[in-house]
């Protein structure tokens, strides 16, 4: 009797790894989020289309963003590479930076910074530019921003 309580309780370890808890507190980040920057002067809102990294690796994922609408605004791409509880993610974005009438204005190209907790999906945005609006120097705008899972 004692053999067969053994052996019952050693094969079901293996499936209680299967179905137990992930470690840590926070979900997997794979999934479709809006980004919220609610500071910056843009007419957008943005998804973000979070993915495994090609190839993959536990620390990094692929985040495409998809502007709507569509209307004066880029989809980019870039790879989130985690660290030390954080995320961070920089990529060139051709119109960062919108200087006048936002919907019918210039835009100006910046090198955006993101980093955000992996927990919390809080962050900031660092957002980079050579010139700025009216031929001002450049300099870097810092937003807050959040991640909310769709």
């Amino acid at each position: 009797m004692r053999v067969r309580k053994l052996l019952c309780a050693v094969l079901a370890l293996p499936v209680a790894g299967l179905f137990g808890a992930p470690a840590g507190n926070a979900e997997p980040f794979f999934a479709n989020y809006q980004l919220l920057v609610p500071d910056r002067y843009d007419f957008h809102t943005w998804t973000w289309a979070v993915s495994h990294c090609v190839p993959a690796a536990a620390d990094c994922r692929h985040v495409s963003a998809i502007p709507m609408p569509i209307a004066k605004a880029f989809e980019y791409t870039g790879n989130a590479i985690l660290a030390d509880g954080r995320y961070t993610l920089t990529v060139d974005v051709p119109d960062g930076l919108r200087c006048g009438n936002v919907y019918y204005g210039p835009i100006i190209p910046t090198r955006d910074e993101y980093t955000w907790d992996a927990g919390t999906l809080q962050g900031t945005l660092a957002s980079s530019f050579a010139t700025g609006c009216d031929g001002a120097p450049g300099g870097t705008f810092t937003y807050p921003f959040s991640l909310v899972r769709l």
